[in-house]
Parts: structure tokens; sequence; C-alpha cells
């Protein structure tokens, strides 16, 4: 019996003592309990190439997140071409990851379906402080499903002002003004334009960044577009840069290797003086120089592209943004490293450590535009691009650059480049049982 008493109280002391572990854990979460290991979560981000910036500063973020929260923040990094395609078949399938960034605007018919595939993030506290245009290009039916980061995408062409002012040369305003500074520089030999084809994207930008000019000749353009009432071959215009594009890859303005120019090489090529211009935000100089030191930003000048004798500037109000799959088992955790992302101090270093904007889409967040950009762009009148407007265009993008390579290499007209833009959006419009389609 003494011997039953003793296990007894030795089981007693033994229970309490477990107990007190319990409670000692669970009043500190942070610590190396194997209960905290059993908690830790990763977070799995889908992102394609050109979404993560180059400078790292996203990643960089996130390990500030799991220290400060041990959550991990897992990236995984498609190439730009497969990304579309990819990401819609995960959704589909249910294997997507716990986050993905996608283009917007998202309530284009031809855009991802974020309403059956996302979180809807309209109360979060972070939504007011963006900026109401981006705000509207991650909603769709009154519920914002994102958050984006990049201020307004504006693309210019980017010039080397040192070649320019060496050879007497000007911005052009026009494309016969284009055409004459590209021939001075052919001539001197200097390869005019850095054109990277490779990628797929960049070729494209003149088609439809240049919305404002078509704008110009028929401002309810995007409305008729939309509901079917035209199509591209009543936009005359399109044709005209179409023709422009292959006369100056014609004349070698784009230079020898353009059809294996890769877009990573492009700061290389103006920062050494190779080539003297490419299209380009106008963060794009301090991408050159924070690559290439001896190359100042204030070495290079900005001009609105001419082609079609364009001179309005092309917005695009938000050019991706992060979603969170509604699938996730993490949504709390992903709530947070959004709100985390959302701090003005994170923005402020988001802003700062991506080298390739001069803005943030967020109100309260200093720009880095200099006083010389903000004049030139204050001079100029704004439109919307043809891509954030107009249904069935930016789901088309990497095959119309698949189509200009096409033309630069013989194999298709200008003519067929317009009809494949046009086949392919009565396709996907078809698809989708358009109003503006089905009769």
């Amino acid at each position: 019996m003494k011997k039953s008493s003793l296990y007894v109280l030795i089981a007693v002391i033994v229970l309490a003592a477990v107990s007190s572990i319990v409670v000692l854990t669970k009043k500190n979460p942070t610590g190396n309990s194997s209960q905290t290991k059993e908690k830790a979560v990763t977070l799995t981000f889908g992102i394609h190439q050109s979404g993560l910036p180059t400078s790292g500063i996203v990643q960089s973020l996130a390990k500030e997140y799991e220290a400060e929260t041990g959550v991990k923040v897992d990236f995984q990094v498609t190439p730009d071409a497969q990304w579309r395609d990819l990401i819609k078949v995960k959704l589909d399938s249910g294997e997507a990851p716990d986050v993905f960034c996608v283009d917007t605007p998202i309530n284009l018919a031809s855009s991802l379906k974020v309403a059956k595939y996302c979180v809807p993030l309209t109360n979060e506290e972070w939504v007011s402080r963006m900026y109401p245009t981006t705000a509207a290009a991650v909603s769709d039916n009154g519920n914002v499903y994102g958050i984006s980061f990049a201020g307004p995408k504006m693309y210019f062409y980017i010039y080397n002002k040192k070649i320019f002012e060496k050879y007497n040369l000007t911005p052009p305003t026009s494309y016969a003004e284009f055409k004459k500074v590209c021939s001075t520089l052919l001539k001197n030999g200097v390869t005019p334009v850095y054109e990277a084809t490779t990628d797929g994207w960049h070729q494209v930008l003149p088609l439809f960044e240049t919305g404002g000019l078509y704008l110009s000749k028929d401002p309810d353009l995007y409305s008729k577009l939309n509901k079917n009432e035209i199509n591209f071959d009543k936009v005359p215009d399109l044709l005209v840069i179409l023709n422009e594009l292959n006369e100056s890859a014609r004349l070698g303005y784009f230079g020898k290797d353009y059809l294996s120019n890769a877009w990573e090489n492009a700061k290389e090529a103006l920062a050494t003086g190779k080539c003297a211009m490419t299209i380009a935000e106008l963060g794009f100089k301090s991408e050159i120089h924070a690559d290439y030191p001896d190359a100042k930003a204030e070495d290079f000048g900005q001009f609105v592209m001419p082609w079609g004798d364009n001179q309005v500037i092309g917005v695009n109000p938000a050019s991706n943004a992060y979603f969170i799959n509604k699938d996730s088992k993490h949504i709390d955790e992903a709530k947070a490293f959004f709100s985390f992302l959302a701090k003005n101090e994170n923005l402020v270093k988001r802003l700062e450590g991506q080298e390739g904007i001069n803005e943030v889409c967020w109100t309260g967040i200093k720009t880095k535009y200099s006083d010389s950009e903000n004049t030139y762009i204050n001079a100029h009148s704004k439109a919307n691009v043809v891509q954030t407007s107009v249904n069935y265009v930016d789901s088309q993008w990497m095959d119309v650059g698949k189509d200009l390579e096409s033309m630069y290499m013989g194999t298709k007209t200008p003519e067929d480049v317009l009809q494949s833009i046009i086949k392919r959006r009565n396709e996907q419009a078809e698809l989708l049982r358009d109003p503006g389609w089905v009769k």
C-alpha cells in the first residue's frame, strides 16, 4: 500500500510539471517549443519574373515579416511568357499558391475572374490609402481583391543626352523627326533603338500605350470597341504604327541583333552608348545608374513615343497586384502579410529600394520624380492605355509580341498582324459569350 501511495504521489508531481510546461508554452508562443514548430506557417507566393523588382526589395521585406512573425514567404517564380496560363490552370485545379501576382485591371471581361478565386479585401484598413485609380484596377463589382504598389505606369523613350548632344539632335515629336534622329545616329555608327523582342512584351508597347492618339480621333473609341460596334480595323492609326515599326526594323533602327535582344541587357546598352534610346519607364534612369554608377540618371532624358505622331502620355493606373487564394489554408497570415507591406515605413522602403519606380500608388508617400520630369509630365496630355480599357487586348499581349516578331522576320505583314489581333479578340469574346458578340 505504501508503494502504491508513493506511485500516486510521483504521478501527481509529474502531471503538475507537465501542466506547468504547457502553461509556460502558451504564455511564450515565440519560444522554441515543439508546439511552436508545429504551428510554423509558410506562405507560398506565385509570381512571374517581371513581377519581382530586380533589387530584391520584396524578398527583403518578406524576410523582415518572417523575423517579426515567424511566417515564411516562399517565392515561386515563373517566366513571364508562361505565367498567365499557368496561374489559370493552378486556380482551376485547386493547386494555386496562397498568394499570387497577376496583371490588372481585373474588371475587364478578359481578365482573371478574381471574384471566383480570391479573398475580398474591401474592409482592410490599408484600402483607403491606395490611389482611387489603383483601387478601381483591383476591384470588381464593388469589392477590392488585390493590393498593388507601383505608381501609375508611363512608358517613354529614354535617351542618352550625351549622344544626342554630340550629334546636335533634339527629342522628336513626330515619326518623321524620329526617322531623322535614327538616320543620323545610324550614319555615325550608333544603334538608335534598343528593342528587346525575346521577352515577348516589349515590342508591343508602341501599339497599345498610344491609346491617347486613338482617342484623340474618337473619344468614344474604347466604349465602341468593348461593345463590338467596331474592331481594330476601324482604328487606322494602329495599322499606321504597325507599318512604321516594320519600316524602322527594315531601315536598321533597331540594330542587327534586335531579334535576339533580351530586356535584361537594355541598361548596359544605354549606359555604354551602344544604343541611344529605348522604351522604358522614367525609373529606368536610376536603374541604369544603380548598375553602372558612371552613367548618372541626369544623363538621360525622355520623350513621348512619337509613333503615329503621338504626343499623349499613356497611363496604366496599376500594372500588377497581389491576391489571396480563397482556398488557402493561411488566409489570416496572408492578410497580415499584406497589412505589413502596406505600412508607411515599408512603402517607403519599397519606393527607395526599387530603382525602376519613381512613385508608389499610396497617399502620403513622396515621389522620386525630379522637378524636370514633373514639368515634362505636366506639360503633356494623358490617357489610359488600351490594355487597361479595352477587352481582349491585355490577355493576348504575348501573342501580339510573337506576331510582331514574325513581321520583323518577314513571315507576316502589318495587315496580317492586325487581322490576328482582331481574330483573337473575336475568339475570346465568343468563348466568353460576350453580349456584344453573341447575336
